[in-house]
């Protein structure tokens, strides 16, 4: 695993995006709010992300898994190591991380977004083949 797999997971997720913080950690976010953290220089920690209450018990007691540094008091992890989890978990655990975020943001913030990407569907839906200007012969 690295940052592009990261990167391709994280922005995989309906309105997610990222954005380059604090100098040098790429910040992957949901309508403005930080669900992932990936450093991309050298660091003791390479991706930080949120969990749940029972999830960050269960994942702290884990070799190289740490409370986040600064967050872990809203149960966030830190990966010492990119062998820390396998890949197929840390998928799953990058989508919780984005479902709990987008479940805290406000009810409004949620249907604009939900709103949006409808809007979105019908509109590629919506789009019909072009017969290139000529109409079909009978």
């Amino acid at each position: 695993m690295n940052v592009d797999w990261i990167r391709a997971r994280c922005l995989s997720f309906p309105h997610a995006t990222e954005q380059i913080t604090w100098g040098s950690d790429l910040t992957f976010r949901v309508a403005g709010k930080i669900f992932a953290v990936a450093a991309l220089e050298p660091a003791r920690v390479w991706l930080c992300f949120k969990c749940s209450p029972e999830a960050f018990a269960e994942l702290t007691e884990r070799p190289g898994i740490i409370p986040a540094p600064y967050l872990a008091r809203a149960h966030w992890v830190a990966l010492e190591n990119r062998d820390a989890l396998p890949q197929q978990e840390l998928s799953g655990l990058l989508n919780q991380a984005y479902e709990l975020i987008f479940g805290k943001l406000p009810k409004r913030a949620r249907q604009t977004l939900q709103n949006a990407g409808s809007r979105q569907k019908l509109k590629r839906g919506s789009r019909k083949k072009s017969s290139g200007g000529r109409r079909p012969s009978r």
